[in-house]
């Protein structure tokens, strides 16, 4: 056989330029995936496990450049994965180029990249209780840029005439639409999941991901995502990013291919989680029930993700922190959260709080006592009780949630009816080691629409909004709600709580986007909800401010929310008739003030003896 040289001087050259395509091209092959695509240089933890995907890449042994140290090197029983772990210490912003040999011969190279960070990036500011957090999804809000409906290479198109498929809602109709998004009073925006689904149908809610470091092409691209943040940011908006640690979806390309057989939680026989997560804290529960609700899956196009598997937990780890570098994200709402090992997740949450201590994380907590839900919170007494700490800076109030759904249907209060399910509910705060860090809501994309619950009666949902707007924590709106939209989810299912914002589509009839293209209604429940949040924005008592609030009588129930500098009392009658309350019963609170301005109306209330109350109304009063 000829030697390089003499091959070199006798093959022609257009050969040779074939044979150097044919090299490069089978080294290239030999490696498809490397995840996380790239890292950051100058992060609290240097270490970085790259995991490479390839044909047989098991059989090489890998080595780095730059003086980089390679900590761990770990192979699986599938020979198609090679997880290499290095130590960024002191390295700077470059290019390092991972060698691959094979019996002491180099078969083919790598570039990967060490990025520079953002200036102050660990310090970045996060969402709390001066934030007004909007809810999307994404797919039925607004369509930006019709060309991404459909992708070639994804199962589902476009299709808005059916209910639960695509309709081609995207980031460009997100971007466009930040002034809309801005003038309601929000600051945040929390999009439901925009990774790439590959599911056959019902791909549009995105929860069963097929690739976590790729945006979904019918969504727009990870540089349009990032471009959402950047101009949020522009406008002082944040950005909340929603996470997924429990499960991926069926088409995840790993999944197919798995890393290890332990990547995924796996019966003998395919088992479903029973959803009673009250056995995670339940001092008598069986093994068996801890084990089914933990490890068993969410449904079965959601594979269960096995986080007690260190490979596992650390891929998701790296990967919610890749995502806050790339798109200089704002936060975290966590779905479904205590489905996953308990201590996984806490040592997932601390890993991204101590990378960012500023960062806030909401979790998903579907459970309807308030001690269930504390539990959850980062330093809960609750918890400690079985040396447990989540690490979770906050979590969804959905006990406050179902009170909403019900409460102002109450015309005439009993022991246990009317506004004392909402005093009961805030009496129960001392549970919560931080009870302004909860995210309060009525309603969002699983749950019933306020508007249909309350018949879309506007003087209930002024009533919700007042509430919300008022109370500890972090309110959130879901999208439409605030033009009077809603829909029965138990006749019609998810899809009817998930409809397409009007005016958000070219060629829509009605553009509830613009004022001059709502219709009265939708003026009516849109001026409200924006006049109300907007005035929140800049009112320090309703952000970090105290509460006290007097237990309800004859249906009617007051709160103040006050700062050494500022009190805001309000006062809700929630009967079907006028009710006059006397004010002598709030002298702790309104102490020398003499008059309230209700920030809604401009009118003013003497404090001096009583107060009158339309039925089913709020006033919202600045003490003067």
């Amino acid at each position: 056989m000829k030697n390089l040289k003499t091959l070199f001087q006798t093959t022609p050259i257009y050969t040779l330029a074939l044979m150097v395509l044919l090299i490069s091209a089978s080294a290239k092959a030999q490696i498809q995936k490397v995840e996380p695509p790239f890292w950051y240089a100058g992060m609290k933890n240097p270490e970085v496990q790259i995991m490479f995907y390839g044909k047989n890449i098991a059989q090489y042994d890998a080595s780095v450049s730059n003086n980089v140290t390679i900590k761990n090197v770990e192979k699986t029983e599938n020979p198609n994965y090679l997880f290499v772990t290095i130590d960024t210490q002191n390295s700077k912003a470059s290019e390092l180029v991972f060698s691959f040999k094979l019996k002491n011969k180099v078969a083919f190279t790598q570039k990967y990249s060490l990025k520079e960070r953002r200036a102050n990036s660990a310090d970045r500011k996060s969402y709390d209780a001066s934030d007004m957090i909007y809810l999307i999804m994404p797919d039925r809000f607004a369509n930006g840029n019709p060309k991404n409906d459909s992708d070639a290479v994804l199962t589902e198109k476009a299709n808005r005439a059916e209910p639960g498929g695509r309709h081609g809602g995207d980031i460009e109709g997100i971007i466009k639409n930040l002034d809309y998004i801005s003038s309601l009073g929000a600051t945040t925006i929390w999009s439901t999941p925009l990774c790439e689904d590959n599911d056959k149908q019902h791909s549009y809610h995105t929860y069963g991901q097929s690739d976590v470091y790729k945006i979904d092409p019918r969504y727009g691209t990870n540089e349009d995502y990032a471009r959402l943040s950047a101009e949020m940011h522009k406008k002082d908006m944040k950005l909340v990013m929603d996470y997924v640690t429990n499960h991926w979806g069926i088409t995840h390309w790993m999944i197919k291919d798995l890393p290890t057989k332990s990547w995924i939680n796996q019966f003998e026989n395919y088992t479903q989680t029973h959803h009673r997560r009250e056995v995670i804290t339940d001092i008598h529960a069986s093994k068996l029930d801890q084990e089914i609700c933990v490890d068993g899956w969410f449904v079965p196009s959601m594979p269960d993700l096995n986080l007690r598997n260190p490979l596992v937990a650390k891929y998701l780890t790296q990967n919610a922190i890749w995502w806050i570098e790339f798109a200089n994200l704002d936060g975290f709402r966590v779905d479904t959260y205590n489905y996953s090992d308990a201590t996984a997740m806490a040592n997932w949450a601390k890993a991204i709080t101590t990378e960012y201590p500023n960062f806030n994380i909401v979790g998903e907590i579907w459970m309807h006592n308030q001690a269930n839900l504390s539990y959850w919170q980062k330093d809960s007494k609750i918890g400690a009780i079985e040396n447990y700490n989540s690490n979770l800076p906050s979590v969804m109030d959905f006990t406050l949630q179902d009170q909403i759904g019900s409460a102002f249907n109450d015309n005439e209060a009993n022991w246990d009816n009317g506004m004392i399910k909402f005093y009961n509910n805030f009496a129960l705060d001392y549970l919560y080691p931080n009870p302004n860090s909860i995210m309060v809501f009525a309603e969002n994309h699983d749950t019933d629409r306020i508007n249909h619950t309350y018949k879309y009666d506007f003087t209930k949902y002024k009533l919700v909004m007042t509430l919300l707007a008022t109370v500890r924590g972090i309110p959130q709106l879901y999208y439409g709600s605030e033009i009077g939209m809603g829909g029965d989810k138990g006749k019609s299912g998810d899809a009817d709580i998930r409809q397409d914002f009007p005016g958000g589509w070219a060629g829509d009839k009605n553009n509830a986007l613009t004022a001059a293209g709502r219709t009265a209604e939708q003026a009516k429940f849109f001026d409200f909800t924006s006049k109300l949040f907007t005035w929140r924005k800049s009112n320090e008592a309703v952000h970090f401010g105290k509460m006290t609030h007097y237990i309800p009588e004859n249906n009617t129930y007051v709160y103040f929310r006050y700062t050494d500098v500022k009190t805001v009392m309000v006062v809700f009658n929630n009967n079907a008739k006028e009710q006059t309350i006397k004010t002598n019963r709030f002298k702790e609170n309104i102490k020398n003030f003499k008059s309230g301005k209700d920030i809604l109306t401009g009118k003013t209330f003497d404090l001096a003896t009583e107060i009158t109350l339309e039925p089913k109304s709020a006033v919202i009063l600045e003490l003067e």
